[in-house]
Formats: structure tokens, sequence, C-alpha cells
């Protein structure tokens, strides 16, 4: 494999067959591209670690980021068949992301990324890569550097978002720590949803709660708040904060 970029070109004329609600489809790289700006992003396989755990998760959280700077859609493409993709996208976060199970790898084989992955039984896969296509023209690749292993340091959803906007914002990441019938809790989750903040809550169980809360936060009460890894407090920071970020 040669790792030799498409950019310029348009990408392979493929019809992938997908599985939508327990049913057959096809949907055309025509369908995808045409007259849309779009990101793509390939992986070497479903349910693997580092394609489960940050390649995919992170395209799928700056999604509406992509959006607000011109990407009309994110696509993912694996060598894998279209069960599988099916499977991974209901235990993913990827709402926001279309999973194309290209089977046979003849779209990854027209890209020139198919790779041999016979020493992990795998088989036949994509070469890690990422690219912006334009109207079905390929404008950038990010492709992995020719290294053993699986090597991630290009193709990932933030240095494509650099590319396309190198002052886009992305979004804050935001938890929260919650207990069952909490007034403050629900306050807080409706103040961060009126804001538009998404927001991941991790409720406590009632036999763990103050242990887990002091470990975390260093705190005893719920809710607390964490807004891209430092800790902002409860209800009444909160308020604080959310005053100073309007």
């Amino acid at each position: 494999m040669t790792h030799n970029t498409h950019e310029g070109q348009p990408v392979p004329n493929v019809t992938f067959r997908i599985r939508v609600n327990h049913e057959w489809q096809n949907i055309s790289t025509d369908e995808i591209f045409a007259g849309k700006t779009v990101v793509v992003f390939s992986l070497p396989g479903a349910f693997t670690p580092t394609c489960s755990q940050a390649h995919l998760p992170r395209y799928n959280e700056l999604a509406g980021t992509f959006r607000a700077n011109g990407v009309d859609s994110i696509v993912c493409v694996s060598v894998n068949d279209p069960f599988v993709m099916h499977e991974w996208a209901a235990d993913q976060e990827a709402e926001h992301v279309l999973l194309l199970p290209d089977g046979n790898g003849t779209f990854t084989q027209g890209m020139g990324q198919l790779v041999d992955k016979s020493d992990l039984n795998f088989g036949l896969r994509s070469w890690r890569y990422a690219m912006l296509v334009r109207n079905g023209v390929v404008e950038k690749m990010f492709i992995e550097p020719n290294k053993p292993g699986d090597p991630f340091e290009v193709s990932d959803a933030d240095t494509m978002l650099a590319y396309i906007n190198p002052k886009a914002k992305a979004p804050d990441q935001v938890a929260i720590l919650t207990r069952e019938g909490c007034q403050y809790c629900a306050k807080a989750k409706a103040l961060l949803r009126e804001r538009g903040v998404a927001f991941v809550e991790i409720p406590l169980d009632h036999k763990v709660r103050s242990r887990a809360i002091g470990a975390i936060a260093g705190a005893q009460t719920v809710p607390q708040v964490f807004v891209n890894g430092t800790r902002i407090g409860g209800w009444e920071e909160l308020e604080h904060w959310a005053r100073r970020a309007a």
C-alpha cells in the first residue's frame, strides 16, 4: 500500500448495500456526494478499540460544529459487512454519522487505501484516513503515516475541523453528576438545555453516591457539573458559569 493521495480526483463510483430498519437498501456515491460537502473518515474495523473509543465518537460529537462550518454530512467507511456496521452504529454514539459498509472493499480499493491485515486475521481492510469531499471530488486527505500497527495521528475529527476552519470552536464537553429526586439537579439540567448546552448525565446510585461525589468532585452534594475536565460546582456555580458564558 502506497498511501497515495486521491486529492483532486472524484471518489469511486460505488453502490453500498446497507441495512435500514432491518431491511436492505442501496445508496450510491452520487446520492452521498453530489452537490454536497461531505467529511469522510475510514477505519480498519467496527468494534475495534481506537475506532470505537476515539475515532467515531469524536466525529459524532463535533457533527454540529461541522454543519455550522458548511459540512452537509459525515460518513464513516469500513470494510465490514452491513450487519456488523448496523450493530456497531446501534452500539455507538453515532446518530450524526452515516456508517457505510464497504464489505467487498470496492470503494476502499478505488481510493487506494486497501491493506492486507491478515496478520491480525482481518483479511483486507481499510487504512485509516479522512478526507473532505466537495461535489464528489476529493479536496483534502489526511492519511495516517505508513507505520506498523494502527497509527491514529492525523485522521481525527479535530484535525479535519481545523482544516475546514482554523477558528472553529469545538463544543464544550459537559457532564453532570445527579441523583434521582434531586430538584436542583432537575433545575441544572433544565438550565443547560435552555442554553443549548449538550451534556451527559451520570446518575449516582444511593449506595455509592457520597463516596463517588467525594472522590470525583471533592463535594458531598449534587448536582456537580464538569466542563472540559474542570469542576464548575453545584447549582449556584452553574448559574454563574452560564451567565458568564452567555
